[in-house]
């Protein structure tokens, strides 16, 4: 049998004391992931925590789990970790995995957390709570009341250099986003009048604001996107306003930017925006969430990523690298997410020595992109066939006719491949279950390299844990044709159910060729641009990356059928640069050449 690493919550970070040789080569033209066996550690987005179940099934008459508007800062020597509707909260030595906390008084049910810790000292105010809490211990104590507050949905608090602390809010259709400081030493009492820092969503020239940017001028006047999701931070003397839009539901959902010289304006808007962006994947979406600087002075981001299956409100958790880039100029610096691949394996963060220059992907391709499928049974054909767990759509499921020991799924990878991980996302379909799950699923994850014998890969038949998004890193890579997913239990009452058995490693074949002809067209009302490339034989699929400037392409789409997309959410007031990568199982031509659009 051989050995693996699971990534769950319980896991410690192992960090290493030596330097790879040879690490990713994700960031040159051909990209070959690594042969050895990796000493680094990884995770695949979304994050692998127990998820809680929503309280009722007043959305959809469907039991679903959420978590989102999620909330890291690093204090007290552990990252901390609030989020949206969980019961609880949670804490960690790594940004990655997470112990649950729940402690009396604490006011588990509220959305958009935002938390401040001063002199060791943990204040929490949630949206539309109306209440300020503490807590000098929140791994051990319970908490404590501070103050009633006034009426402050999505809120944020920061605290600048010089000590001073400020709240910012909003969450609305048709309302402003605020902001105002409040005087710590008097239990952060408001000083002054509120301040208006974004008036509105402007859709006529931010395309991303926008449900659909693709209808004419006259049409969005009917949308009603919303502004929500404030999130400030501070870098080189300039104030980040971050804001989400223009929806938690949808894959486009997405972060922009304000900047001002002062913690309360005047904010002017950057046309690079949004800053935070993911609307193609295995999952999508990227907004809502906060900036944060790790113990090893990283800078990164955690966002809402949606589902939207069983209710609205179904969602995830996305944790994605980011930094600054300057621009000179007089300038400030812009704003940068990585989401590139952002549910491929990652190194965690803390690992930066292990990363080529810029990516932080592991360099490992998915092996599992619409490979043949075969499962014990079908619970409807036309919704959850077995090809629906390997076509890189969460939304979309395999699910057994039961949830009973012995249901299996199988796919054959078509050839011989390298495996060094693989990603086990559970559907619960047809769950019927309520708030924190006490149980686990469990299962068996083999291979083979002709589909007769099988060799264990992952035994879980005795898993106690809640891990909906299991995620396992083998300590030596395998190779083989075959994998084979065998439940032994099934918990809330669900079918066994999978939204994506993703495989990764190597196809141990050639890298893509590089992508030419690359042609980019705005439309006419510039919301919109068409971009076209030639079809390169030997690629899986293409991503087009673009921005604002040929050095900073800090937006991607993944383009799955056909060598052409209609790009959407761009602003009007902006030219673009755009290129196209090739991807295949073996690796990716990065592809050096930009082109303007016209």
């Amino acid at each position: 049998m051989k050995k693996t690493v699971f990534a769950s919550i319980t896991i410690a970070s192992a960090v290493c004391a030596s330097l790879l040789a040879a690490v990713s080569c994700v960031c040159r033209q051909e990209c070959q992931p690594q042969e050895s066996s990796p000493t680094f550690q990884t995770y695949c987005n979304p994050l692998n925590i127990p998820y809680r179940f929503a309280l009722s099934n007043h959305q959809q008459g469907k039991a679903g789990r959420e978590a989102a508007d999620p909330f890291i800062r690093y204090a007290n020597g552990k990252y901390w970790l609030f989020a949206s509707k969980c019961g609880g909260y949670f804490q960690s030595d790594d940004p990655v995995h997470w112990k649950f906390i729940t402690q009396a008084g604490y006011p588990s049910e509220q959305y958009a957390p935002t938390v401040l810790f001063r002199d060791k000292v943990c204040y929490f105010l949630g949206s539309s709570g109306r209440e300020l809490w503490m807590n000098d211990e929140p791994e051990s104590k319970p908490w404590t009341l501070l103050k009633r507050v006034s009426d402050m949905p999505d809120p944020d608090l920061f605290q600048d250099d010089d000590g001073r602390v400020y709240v910012y809010w909003g969450c609305s259709d048709s309302a402003p986003i605020y902001g105002q400081e409040l005087d710590p030493e008097h239990d952060f009492a408001p000083i002054g009048q509120p301040v208006v820092l974004i008036k509105g969503l402007d859709l006529l020239h931010h395309g991303w604001e926008a449900h659909d940017s693709t209808v004419p001028d006259e049409e969005l006047s009917k949308q009603k996107p919303w502004m929500e999701g404030s999130d400030v931070i501070k870098h080189n003397g300039k104030y980040y306003l971050q804001y989400a839009a223009p929806g938690t539901e949808l894959r486009s959902y997405a972060d922009g930017v304000y900047v001002a010289d002062k913690p309360l304006g005047p904010y002017h808007y950057e046309q690079y925006s949004p800053a935070v962006y993911k609307p193609s994947g295995f999952i999508a979406s990227a907004g809502h969430g906060s900036t944060f600087t790790t113990r090893e002075k990283e800078l990164w981001r955690i966002s809402t990523m949606k589902i939207s299956v069983n209710f609205m409100f179904e969602r995830r958790i996305g944790l994605f690298p980011a930094s600054f880039a300057e621009r000179g100029n007089g300038e400030s610096d812009q704003l940068m997410c990585d989401t590139y691949l952002g549910d491929y394996p990652q190194l965690i963060p803390g690992q930066k020595a292990y990363t080529t220059e810029g990516s932080n992907l592991a360099g490992w391709m998915l092996l599992s992109l619409k490979t043949a499928a075969q499962a014990s049974s079908v619970l409807d054909e036309a919704k959850y066939a077995a090809a629906n767990a390997f076509d890189e759509q969460i939304e979309t499921s395999w699910a057994a006719a039961t949830g009973n020991p012995g249901e299996w799924l199988q796919t054959d990878l078509g050839k011989t491949c390298r495996i060094n991980a693989v990603q086990v996302n559970f559907a619960d379909v047809n769950a019927k279950h309520y708030g924190k799950l006490n149980d686990a699923y469990q299962y068996t994850l083999e291979y083979s390299a002709d589909g007769k014998k099988w060799n264990m890969l992952a035994d879980r038949k005795d898993n106690r844990e809640d891990m909906p998004h299991d995620y396992i890193q083998l300590e030596s890579p395998v190779s083989a044709r075959y994998l084979k997913l065998t439940n032994y239990h099934t918990p809330a009452n669900a079918v066994f159910s999978v939204s994506g058995l993703r495989v990764f490693g190597s196809g141990l074949g050639k890298s893509p060729d590089t992508v030419a002809g690359i042609q980019a067209v705005r439309g006419e009302n510039r919301r919109t641009m068409s971009v076209k490339w030639n079809p390169v034989r030997n690629a899986d699929f293409y991503i087009v990356r673009y921005g604002i400037h040929p050095d900073r392409l800090n937006h991607n789409m993944q383009v799955y059928e056909g060598n052409e997309v209609l790009l959407p959410g761009l602003n009007t007031e902006s030219d673009y640069y755009v290129t196209v990568d090739a991807v295949n199982d073996s690796g990716i031509a990065r592809n050096q050449k930009t082109v303007k659009n016209k």
